[in-house]
Protein backbone atom coordinates (compact mmCIF):
# COMPACT_ATOMS: atom_id res chain seq x y z
CA UNK A 1 0.00 0.00 0.00
CA UNK A 2 1.29 3.13 -0.74
CA UNK A 3 1.94 5.75 2.18
CA UNK A 4 -0.36 8.45 2.87
CA UNK A 5 -0.30 11.54 0.18
CA UNK A 6 1.25 8.72 -2.03
CA UNK A 7 -1.66 9.46 -4.66
CA UNK A 8 0.18 9.50 -7.50
CA UNK A 9 1.16 6.03 -7.20
CA UNK A 10 -1.21 4.07 -9.41
CA UNK A 11 -3.45 1.81 -7.07
CA UNK A 12 -5.73 -1.15 -8.95
CA UNK A 13 -9.29 -1.50 -7.89
CA UNK A 14 -7.92 -4.89 -6.55
CA UNK A 15 -5.46 -3.78 -4.52
CA UNK A 16 -7.47 -1.18 -2.88
CA UNK A 17 -9.60 -4.24 -2.74
CA UNK A 18 -7.46 -6.37 -0.56
CA UNK A 19 -6.13 -3.53 1.58
CA UNK A 20 -9.99 -2.62 2.45
CA UNK A 21 -10.29 -6.44 3.68
CA UNK A 22 -7.22 -6.33 5.38
CA UNK A 23 -8.65 -3.09 7.61
CA UNK A 24 -11.84 -4.66 8.04
CA UNK A 25 -10.28 -7.63 9.46
CA UNK A 26 -7.79 -5.84 11.72
CA UNK A 27 -11.17 -3.67 12.84
CA UNK A 28 -13.02 -6.90 13.60
CA UNK A 29 -9.90 -8.63 15.54
CA UNK A 30 -9.61 -5.55 18.07
CA UNK A 31 -13.85 -5.34 18.07
CA UNK A 32 -13.18 -9.14 19.17
CA UNK A 33 -10.46 -8.05 22.19
CA UNK A 34 -12.44 -5.34 23.78
CA UNK A 35 -16.67 -6.85 23.28
CA UNK A 36 -15.70 -9.60 25.48
CA UNK A 37 -13.03 -11.95 27.64
CA UNK A 38 -10.83 -13.90 25.85
CA UNK A 39 -11.90 -17.55 24.86
CA UNK A 40 -9.82 -20.12 24.72
CA UNK A 41 -10.45 -20.43 20.79
CA UNK A 42 -9.73 -17.08 20.38
CA UNK A 43 -6.32 -17.56 22.52
CA UNK A 44 -5.06 -20.15 20.24
CA UNK A 45 -5.67 -18.03 17.02
CA UNK A 46 -3.48 -15.33 18.68
CA UNK A 47 -0.59 -17.62 19.26
CA UNK A 48 -0.53 -18.86 15.88
CA UNK A 49 2.86 -18.32 14.06
CA UNK A 50 0.28 -16.61 11.01
CA UNK A 51 -1.36 -14.32 13.52
CA UNK A 52 2.22 -13.97 15.68
CA UNK A 53 3.84 -12.26 12.81
CA UNK A 54 0.68 -9.83 12.10
CA UNK A 55 1.24 -8.69 15.85
CA UNK A 56 5.43 -8.29 14.80
CA UNK A 57 4.30 -6.47 12.59
CA UNK A 58 2.38 -4.16 13.41
CA UNK A 59 4.87 -3.62 16.64
CA UNK A 60 2.98 -5.45 19.18
CA UNK A 61 4.95 -6.97 21.81
CA UNK A 62 3.14 -9.27 23.51
CA UNK A 63 5.67 -10.37 26.75
CA UNK A 64 7.15 -14.34 26.97
CA UNK A 65 4.58 -14.94 29.50
CA UNK A 66 1.62 -14.53 27.19
CA UNK A 67 3.06 -17.35 24.60
CA UNK A 68 4.36 -20.15 27.34
CA UNK A 69 2.16 -19.35 30.38
CA UNK A 70 -0.34 -22.66 30.67
CA UNK A 71 -3.85 -22.28 29.03
CA UNK A 72 -6.22 -22.18 31.82
CA UNK A 73 -4.10 -20.10 33.38
CA UNK A 74 -3.86 -17.31 31.21
CA UNK A 75 -7.15 -17.14 30.47
CA UNK A 76 -7.75 -17.13 34.17
CA UNK A 77 -5.65 -13.83 34.71
CA UNK A 78 -7.12 -12.46 31.05
CA UNK A 79 -10.59 -12.76 32.49
CA UNK A 80 -9.81 -10.89 36.04
CA UNK A 81 -7.79 -8.20 33.91
CA UNK A 82 -10.53 -7.75 31.57
CA UNK A 83 -13.34 -7.68 34.43
CA UNK A 84 -11.02 -5.01 36.75
CA UNK A 85 -10.34 -2.72 33.67
CA UNK A 86 -14.36 -2.46 31.65
CA UNK A 87 -16.83 -3.84 34.19
CA UNK A 88 -15.81 -3.60 37.53
CA UNK A 89 -17.45 -3.72 40.47
CA UNK A 90 -15.55 -0.33 41.13
CA UNK A 91 -13.48 2.26 39.78
CA UNK A 92 -13.33 0.70 35.79
CA UNK A 93 -12.51 2.31 32.01
CA UNK A 94 -15.78 2.08 30.91
CA UNK A 95 -15.66 1.17 26.97
CA UNK A 96 -18.70 3.57 26.07
CA UNK A 97 -18.36 6.70 23.84
CA UNK A 98 -20.99 9.15 26.49
CA UNK A 99 -18.80 8.33 29.47
CA UNK A 100 -15.62 9.79 28.12
CA UNK A 101 -17.71 12.50 25.98
CA UNK A 102 -20.03 13.91 28.16
CA UNK A 103 -19.70 16.75 30.49
CA UNK A 104 -18.28 16.09 33.95
CA UNK A 105 -17.23 12.64 32.79
CA UNK A 106 -20.60 11.79 30.96
CA UNK A 107 -22.71 8.64 31.97
CA UNK A 108 -24.39 5.81 30.29
CA UNK A 109 -27.26 6.48 27.50
CA UNK A 110 -26.11 10.28 27.41
CA UNK A 111 -26.49 12.15 23.89
CA UNK A 112 -23.27 10.26 21.94
CA UNK A 113 -25.18 6.74 22.61
CA UNK A 114 -27.95 7.95 20.58
CA UNK A 115 -26.10 9.98 17.98
CA UNK A 116 -24.05 6.27 17.21
CA UNK A 117 -26.97 4.41 17.32
CA UNK A 118 -28.79 6.46 14.93
CA UNK A 119 -25.81 6.82 12.41
CA UNK A 120 -25.74 3.07 12.24
CA UNK A 121 -29.29 2.47 11.70
CA UNK A 122 -28.83 5.29 9.14
CA UNK A 123 -26.19 3.55 7.61
CA UNK A 124 -28.36 0.62 7.03
CA UNK A 125 -27.44 -1.49 9.82
CA UNK A 126 -29.31 -3.34 12.29
CA UNK A 127 -27.90 -4.96 15.82
CA UNK A 128 -26.94 -8.38 15.99
CA UNK A 129 -30.42 -10.04 17.78
CA UNK A 130 -28.22 -11.53 20.80
CA UNK A 131 -26.52 -8.13 21.46
CA UNK A 132 -27.74 -6.89 24.85
CA UNK A 133 -24.98 -4.03 25.02
CA UNK A 134 -24.64 0.13 24.63
CA UNK A 135 -24.68 1.07 20.88
CA UNK A 136 -21.69 3.17 21.76
CA UNK A 137 -19.12 0.60 23.05
CA UNK A 138 -16.53 0.50 21.30
CA UNK A 139 -16.16 -2.70 20.19
CA UNK A 140 -19.50 -2.29 18.04
CA UNK A 141 -17.58 1.38 16.94
CA UNK A 142 -14.88 -1.30 15.27
CA UNK A 143 -17.37 -3.88 14.21
CA UNK A 144 -19.29 -1.17 12.40
CA UNK A 145 -16.04 -0.04 10.69
CA UNK A 146 -15.10 -3.38 10.14
CA UNK A 147 -18.51 -4.06 8.28
CA UNK A 148 -18.07 -0.54 6.33
CA UNK A 149 -14.60 -1.60 5.39
CA UNK A 150 -16.08 -4.83 3.88
CA UNK A 151 -18.76 -3.17 1.85
CA UNK A 152 -16.06 -0.75 1.03
CA UNK A 153 -14.04 -3.90 -0.59
CA UNK A 154 -16.79 -5.58 -2.83
CA UNK A 155 -17.35 -2.48 -4.17
CA UNK A 156 -13.60 -2.08 -5.50
CA UNK A 157 -13.60 -5.38 -6.07
CA UNK A 158 -16.62 -4.28 -8.95
CA UNK A 159 -15.02 -1.49 -9.72
CA UNK A 160 -17.98 0.67 -8.24
CA UNK A 161 -16.35 3.72 -7.45
CA UNK A 162 -19.35 5.49 -6.35
CA UNK A 163 -20.43 2.53 -4.18
CA UNK A 164 -16.63 3.12 -2.72
CA UNK A 165 -17.03 6.43 -2.03
CA UNK A 166 -20.04 6.51 0.01
CA UNK A 167 -18.66 3.96 2.02
CA UNK A 168 -15.74 6.00 2.75
CA UNK A 169 -17.58 9.08 3.60
CA UNK A 170 -19.55 6.93 5.91
CA UNK A 171 -15.80 6.03 7.49
CA UNK A 172 -14.73 9.23 7.46
CA UNK A 173 -17.86 11.04 9.32
CA UNK A 174 -17.74 8.23 11.99
CA UNK A 175 -14.04 7.83 12.89
CA UNK A 176 -14.37 11.50 13.03
CA UNK A 177 -17.60 12.80 14.89
CA UNK A 178 -18.09 9.13 16.60
CA UNK A 179 -14.40 7.30 17.56
CA UNK A 180 -11.14 9.16 16.99
CA UNK A 181 -11.08 11.60 19.95
CA UNK A 182 -12.90 9.74 23.15
CA UNK A 183 -11.06 5.97 21.46
CA UNK A 184 -7.35 7.85 21.64
CA UNK A 185 -8.78 8.97 25.72
CA UNK A 186 -10.40 5.37 26.35
CA UNK A 187 -6.58 3.49 24.89
CA UNK A 188 -4.37 5.76 26.96
CA UNK A 189 -6.46 4.95 30.24
CA UNK A 190 -6.41 1.49 29.17
CA UNK A 191 -2.39 1.64 28.45
CA UNK A 192 -1.59 3.22 32.16
CA UNK A 193 -4.23 1.01 33.89
CA UNK A 194 -2.96 -2.54 32.33
CA UNK A 195 -1.11 -4.79 34.20
CA UNK A 196 -0.91 -7.73 31.59
CA UNK A 197 0.59 -7.18 27.91
CA UNK A 198 -1.80 -8.18 26.20
CA UNK A 199 -4.63 -5.31 26.77
CA UNK A 200 -1.63 -2.75 27.32
CA UNK A 201 -0.87 -3.80 23.66
CA UNK A 202 -4.18 -4.06 22.35
CA UNK A 203 -4.82 -0.79 23.38
CA UNK A 204 -1.79 0.66 21.61
CA UNK A 205 -2.11 -1.07 18.52
CA UNK A 206 -6.51 0.55 18.50
CA UNK A 207 -4.93 4.34 18.63
CA UNK A 208 -2.12 4.19 16.44
CA UNK A 209 -4.82 2.03 13.62
CA UNK A 210 -7.03 4.68 14.62
CA UNK A 211 -5.06 7.36 13.91
CA UNK A 212 -4.02 5.88 11.05
CA UNK A 213 -6.96 5.56 9.28
CA UNK A 214 -8.12 9.57 8.99
CA UNK A 215 -5.29 10.32 6.82
CA UNK A 216 -5.85 6.64 4.81
CA UNK A 217 -9.67 7.23 4.64
CA UNK A 218 -9.07 10.36 2.84
CA UNK A 219 -6.42 8.84 0.37
CA UNK A 220 -8.58 6.33 -0.43
CA UNK A 221 -11.85 8.89 -0.79
CA UNK A 222 -9.47 11.14 -3.43
CA UNK A 223 -9.12 8.14 -5.14
CA UNK A 224 -12.88 6.55 -5.83
CA UNK A 225 -13.57 10.34 -6.58
CA UNK A 226 -10.96 10.23 -9.07
CA UNK A 227 -12.25 7.80 -11.31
Amino acid sequence: MTQAGGDNIAETPGTLARTAVERSHLYRFLARVFGEEVSAEFLRRIKEAPFQQSLVAAAVELDGDFMHRPEEALLEELAVEYARLFLGPGKHISPHASVHQGPDGGSLWGPPTIEVKRFIEAAGFEYKAEFHGLPDHISVALEFMAEIAAREARAWRREDFAKALNCLRYEKEFIGKHVAGWAAVFCAKVKDEAELSFYREMAGLTAAFLASEQPEIARRKRIAAGH
